[in-house]
């Protein structure tokens, strides 16, 4: 079940449209398959930093349960806070609108409250825009939130079903893409750009922020470790096993798209922001056929991601309320022993969030905010190391301790390219976590 909620929650939209706003960073093919490959290494990097942590410290929670023992009560809440007002909930927010847009293009939903498109708030939100995706990316989140409140091996069963058919989908697209005429390999190899400049350090750093989105969602196994049996072994290595074949399965899709794809396409496609990258590329070998393939798949593959994320992620809030680090209600357990309240806030939440902002600026937002704790998860490993030097370990992070220091200095960097490269999403991500911080102290004094 680990292995199975670890790719779940990673594989989503990214595998399908990241390669684009990477393509307009970089314009380079083979800078491209590069900036994936090192966004596999770091992650993967990340997740083994993780494992050591999941594998001393598990419970239900995840990095809630470990903050409190490496730092301190208060990073730990806003850590969770973070959670709960960008991280997780936008995450379900921007997978569940990818489902929505996916769906469109198959049946071609009614518009609903047109009308209302020009109404705004500050002029930076426009609740009623495309109201006809939103709504229904908030009626899938409202359905998916019911479902994972009848229990967690209702949510699991039905994780593993969707997963196995969208690992058969993209192969799919592997098989008869790389076996086709059109393929041409040597161009997704190319470090030649359509500029006739070098790529710069920022423009990589930038193009990240795309490959990160696809690869995130690991560490969101350790929130079920109380659920998990021998959690100690099976979290580490759930984690590990899951970012492996996921990055497997990322660069094989993404040489097809480069081989399939001019990177002057994926520019195209990138700067029309109503293609994907992955429709234009089935595009080349079934023609106009494979569109309705391939927006089944991403479909598929959005309900699965959407489904497993809101499976695990309301664990840490449940964990908080108990503790009296969040509204009480949350800590409560329904008859199917599932924290159905912390599921229905986290929903509510979710769906506001549908209606505020368009799906790169969500997932830029998510990306800045997680790498901050990407990088205090490896410090951690570090601090563990010297607090509780002789606790036995089930897994200690290969590569120590240039690994968990690789992950510490590339969030650093990450985090203050963001703020420069993407200040608008950077400002929203760190508004919304800090006002976890009166929060704290409001919970604090209701618990003396």
């Amino acid at each position: 079940m680990v292995v199975v909620v670890a790719i779940s929650n990673i594989i989503g939209s990214g595998v399908y449209k990241k390669i684009a706003p990477m393509a307009g960073a970089l314009h380079s093919s083979g800078w491209v398959l590069l900036c994936w490959v090192l966004g596999g290494i770091i992650s993967l990097f990340g997740a083994l930093s993780n494992a050591e942590v999941a594998g001393l410290l598990a419970d239900t929670g995840g990095e809630y349960v470990y903050y409190k023992k490496i730092y301190n009560r208060f990073f730990s809440f806003i850590f969770g806070w973070s959670l709960f007002s960008v991280i997780q909930t936008a995450s379900i927010s921007s997978l569940a609108y990818i489902f929505a847009q996916s769906l469109n293009s198959i049946v071609h939903l009614p518009p609903v409250l047109t009308s209302l498109e020009g109404f705004n708030i500050g002029g930076i939100f426009y609740p009623f825009a495309d109201f006809t995706i939103k709504i229904t990316a908030i009626l899938l989140i409202i359905i998916l939130t019911w479902i994972n409140s009848r229990g967690i091996k209702t949510g699991a069963g039905l994780s593993t079903a969707i997963l196995s058919l969208v690992v058969l989908g993209i192969l799919t697209i592997v098989v008869f893409g790389m076996s086709s005429n059109e393929a041409h390999i040597s161009n997704a190899l190319s470090l030649k750009t359509t500029t006739s400049t070098p790529v710069g350090f920022s423009a990589v750093f930038t193009a990240m922020l795309a490959a990160f989105w696809a690869y995130q969602g690991w560490a969101v196994v350790g929130y079920i470790g109380g659920e998990v049996k021998n959690p100690n072994r099976n979290i580490p290595l759930g984690i590990a096993t899951g970012v492996f074949i996921v990055i497997a399965l990322y660069l094989l899709i993404n040489i097809t798209y480069l081989s399939l794809l001019p990177i002057t396409k994926l520019e195209q496609v990138y700067q029309s922001q109503n293609s994907i990258a992955a429709v234009e590329a089935v595009k080349v070998f079934w023609g106009s056929k494979g569109v309705l393939f391939i927006s089944a798949l991403i479909a598929l593959t959005t309900l699965g991601s959407t489904h497993a994320t809101i499976l695990v992620s309301c664990r840490p809030y449940y964990a908080m309320a108990r503790e009296g680090f969040f509204f009480s209600p949350v800590g409560k357990l329904n008859k199917a022993h599932a924290p159905a309240n912390s599921l229905w806030y986290q929903g509510v939440w979710a769906c506001l969030l549908v209606l505020s902002g368009s799906f790169d600026q969500l997932t830029d937002m998510i990306i800045f905010a997680v790498f901050i704790y990407y990088g205090a998860t490896a410090l951690g490993v570090f601090i563990l190391r010297k607090k509780m030097p002789d606790a036995p370990r089930p897994y200690r992070v290969w590569g120590y301790p240039l690994v968990p220091a690789i992950v510490i200095i590339f969030s650093a960097v990450l985090f203050i390219n963001t703020i420069f490269a993407r200040p608008r999403e950077a400002a929203i991500g760190m508004v919304l976590m800090l006002t976890g911080v009166p929060l704290y102290f409001w919970f604090l004094r209701r618990r003396m």
